[in-house]
């Protein structure tokens, strides 16, 4: 498990103190599981459905989860949304929709720079609350591993919210309404999805009088994901399953590798290979068909359905050219892998402000790109993974209230990179449940 401390692990903080590291990696290693085995092998089996083409991931949450934002109307703000997205999909396309939070973890971040200069300042570069803070001073920007703790501690908080609110009635189907009473009025993605409710109702209502009133419809599987960046939180989270005998790591369900450090001789793809849970690669533009099926050699050497997913992040302008020779050499392989589209990386932007943001237009083309070449080629569109918030955040342009750039200042809260608002994630799941009829 721990041969992965002998080659380049990429994006670490450099911890000032070893002996720190050593004292807080124990102490995570002591502490309760966030998620268990079976759940892990639940979501890996539902995750082979999308491999063979029965089933669509709704993946998405914050692009960096805050301490502060591990409350629990923050949270249910965005679990809302992402109920909301699936009821839309599962409605609307006709397909059993898989619902991963990129929640509860998602505390880290990669940067391009190790350092941040302003004003003749230099401090290291915010890495996300499980590393430093975000304001700008040296006792904010100390790269403090007693974060970590608190990193484990505000998951646990956000896992236990999601649990609660998918168990205890709060994701009844027949609470659709409810979801959407306060967004309504001022929001055409709002009155829109207004409407497929009242379809809902009237369909659950039939079912009900013909004596049909499954337990589906009452509550909804959730997992929870995050970028497996931070090695020494991950491995000190990793336990061995007492029933398989095998490792898993109990941070998330689901952990993904990110395009900066899916090095093959690298440490992060070394320690993934290793644990049991279903894992994901982002892929970038310029991924090669051989780099694909290099990385599918090495996490997922026995072809387990489940096990692996492909997130490309290609930019709107690059996915039709970049995504066939990949798609192609893989299924050309045989290997059961699932497909999932992550429009949002690839079109940032600066606005003339200074505001990163992204236009909801090109995130939309990026998914119809995606569609389009896995229409072509006869595979299967698995899903898509977005940062969103369920807050009416002003960060990402366009969409049904016409939010321009001169808006961007007016809720620009985001820790790092710029979120879909809740009309705009509602818009996106309409246009992907348009798609996905017409590549049925």
């Amino acid at each position: 498990m721990d041969a992965w401390r002998d080659l380049p692990a990429l994006q670490q903080p450099d911890w000032d103190d070893p002996d720190e590291v050593r004292a807080v990696a124990a102490e995570l290693a002591a502490q309760p599981p966030l998620v268990f085995a079976g759940e892990c092998d639940q979501l890996k089996a539902q995750l082979a459905d999308v491999a063979r083409g029965e089933a669509f991931v709704l993946q998405g949450g914050d692009c960096a989860e805050t301490f502060e934002g591990s409350n629990a109307d923050a949270v249910k703000n965005k679990l809302k949304t992402l109920l909301q997205m699936a009821v839309v999909l599962t409605y609307a396309a006709s397909v059993p929709v898989v619902k991963i939070g990129r929640m509860a973890g998602q505390f880290a971040k990669p940067r391009s720079k190790p350092m941040e200069v302003r004003g003749g300042l230099e401090l290291p570069a915010y890495r996300g609350d499980a590393v430093n803070g975000l304001g700008f001073d040296a006792a904010s920007r100390r790269n403090d591993p007693n974060r970590l703790l608190k990193a484990y501690h505000c998951s646990a908080v956000t896992l236990n919210l999601c649990r609660a609110f998918t168990k205890g009635g709060y994701a009844d189907l027949r609470q659709v309404h409810a979801w959407n009473q306060d967004f309504v009025a001022q929001s055409p993605a709002g009155r829109r999805y207004d409407r497929l409710a009242g379809e809902i109702d009237r369909a659950l209502t039939f079912m009900k009088a013909c004596g049909a009133d499954p337990d589906e419809f009452h509550d909804v599987e959730f997992y929870s994901s995050h970028e497996a960046l931070l090695l020494e939180y991950e491995r000190a989270l990793t336990r061995i399953d007492s029933l398989s005998g095998l490792p898993y790591d109990v941070s998330a369900h689901f952990l993904w590798i990110g395009e900066r450090t899916r090095q093959l001789d690298g440490a992060h793809v070394e320690f993934l290979r290793h644990i049991r849970n279903p894992i994901g690669v982002k892929l970038g533009p310029a991924t090669s068909a051989d780099d694909a099926i290099a990385l599918m050699k090495r996490l997922n050497p026995d072809h387990e359905p489940g096990r692996l997913t492909f997130i490309t992040r290609m930019g709107a302008g690059r996915i039709r050219k970049a995504l066939p020779p990949l798609i192609e050499k893989v299924h050309q392989s045989g290997a059961p892998v699932a497909w999932l589209c992550d429009p949002m990386h690839g079109n940032t932007f600066e606005a003339p402000s200074g505001h990163k943001t992204r236009r909801l237009d090109d995130v939309l083309d990026e998914v119809a790109g995606f569609f389009e070449v896995h229409r072509a080629l006869g595979t299967h569109p698995g899903g898509i993974h977005i940062e969103f918030t369920g807050d009416d955040v002003t960060e990402c342009v366009g969409g049904a209230q016409g939010l321009a750039e001169a808006d961007l200042h007016q809720r620009y809260e985001t820790a790092c990179d710029p979120r879909l608002n809740r009309g705009q994630s509602l818009d996106l799941a309409f246009m992907v449940a348009e798609l996905y009829r017409k590549s049925g």
